[in-house]
């Protein structure tokens, strides 16, 4: 976070910062004065479903095409990256509608942040990765589903032939799925050790849905990067996470949504009791888990609940036990390194991509002040800048 400083851009890169004094800006080069602006790199979420609506929550998502989730993820990375989040993990989405997305972003077809995919989530035969929405008649498995090692070791590489940045992988069962319990484990030791493993040297990432205990300590032990949700983890769970140095991902803000707007939005019941019965957990064993040293990556769930909100869990971060700076570490600096980008992003430093946002005022002192970015540019072009009509 810098405070009246220059930052000298050249085309999608910083190459130089300093304080105004000691930076001298080139003839003719284009001058944006911030003024009073607080002004800190862009943010990252690591767990967004940019192709989802929650309005399409329980049943009417069957209704709901793959190229319409493609059409929907354009609107909703447009609305991502002028909320300050330059750039997003999204791990799990349909078809490949994230794939096309990401790449249509590169291309400069459609505005949004720098996105890495997963494309279809990995998991078992009816558990959370699964369509168990439809009836037995129409013999549906989503396309994710691999059971046993061999399969879901060709799972992997057919994710990755695909075009997956990262492979997802569901550990247990989740709170938005029909007939299976969030803290039971799904995928066993064996086949988390074996998805880890080919994925690692296939050279991406893994990030683990697991709500239950005995999953969190599985998909640790097994080595995944992180973590998401983490809803039961115990004190078994945050010392195996911390022994391997695993992310905890956790979408803390997102219960105030699901709770208070969930039945507008068309959650069904069973939706709401899970989450009736994982909401408070999660947040205290986030707490924990923060207090014990767990390694912290910011990431929502955006999807769950409207696109573009993605930094009012900033708050709910401090409010359960980081501190704001902390909490703006999670989201820059530990979400870089838990992508593998920190050469490019979640800092303000020379070699970095351009990508910086501005506030009004200190969020180190109030969190929720990033909630109103005024000032977004990505790769050094301006995405927006409210200042002016201060």
């Amino acid at each position: 976070m810098l405070d009246r400083q220059t930052v000298l851009i050249a085309g999608d890169r910083i190459q130089k910062v300093g304080p105004s004094s000691e930076v001298a800006v080139p003839t003719g080069a284009r001058m944006i004065d911030l003024g009073s602006a607080t002004l800190l790199p862009g943010l990252i979420d690591c767990h967004t479903h940019l192709t989802n609506d929650p309005r399409d929550a329980g049943f009417r998502a069957l209704g709901i095409s793959v190229p319409r989730e493609a059409l929907k993820g354009a609107k909703n990375a447009r609305i991502t990256v002028a909320a300050g989040f330059t750039t997003v993990r999204n791990v799990g989405a349909s078809g490949y509608s994230d794939v096309a997305l990401r790449d249509a972003i590169k291309a400069g077809d459609v505005p949004g942040p720098r996105v890495l995919v997963s494309g279809p989530a990995l998991g078992i035969t009816g558990g959370h990765c699964d369509e168990n929405l439809l009836a037995p008649q129409f013999n549906y498995h989503s396309e994710g589903v691999a059971d046993g090692v061999p399969a879901v070791m060709a799972k992997v590489r057919e994710t990755i032939k695909y075009g997956a940045d990262v492979i997802k992988f569901c550990a247990s069962g989740g709170v938005f799925s029909k007939g299976d319990l969030p803290g039971a484990e799904q995928y066993s030791p064996e086949e988390m050790a074996a998805l880890v493993r080919e994925a690692h040297r296939l050279g991406r990432k893994v990030a683990a849905h697991a709500h239950g205990t005995q999953a969190i300590i599985d998909a640790a032990n097994a080595g995944v990067d992180s973590v998401e949700h983490g809803s039961l983890i115990d004190d078994a769970g945050i010392a195996a996470m911390k022994q391997h140095g695993t992310y905890l991902v956790a979408d803390i803000y997102n219960d105030d949504f699901i709770l208070g707007k969930g039945k507008e939005y068309g959650f069904t019941d069973e939706m709401l009791d899970k989450e009736r019965m994982v909401g408070d957990q999660q947040r205290e064993g986030f707490r924990r888990a923060a207090q014990a040293g767990v390694k912290i990556a910011f990431g929502t769930d955006a999807g769950v609940y409207p696109h573009g909100d993605n930094a009012r869990q900033f708050s709910t971060m401090v409010n359960f036990g980081l501190t704001p700076l902390e909490a703006i570490q999670s989201a820059t600096v530990n979400a870089a390194d838990l992508i593998g980008w920190t050469a490019d992003v979640g800092a303000i430093e020379a070699g970095k991509f351009a990508d910086l946002i501005a506030v009004e005022g200190d969020p180190t002192k109030d969190v929720s002040l990033l909630e109103h970015v005024r000032f977004v540019m990505k790769g050094g072009e301006v995405v927006k800048n409210d200042w002016s009509a201060k």
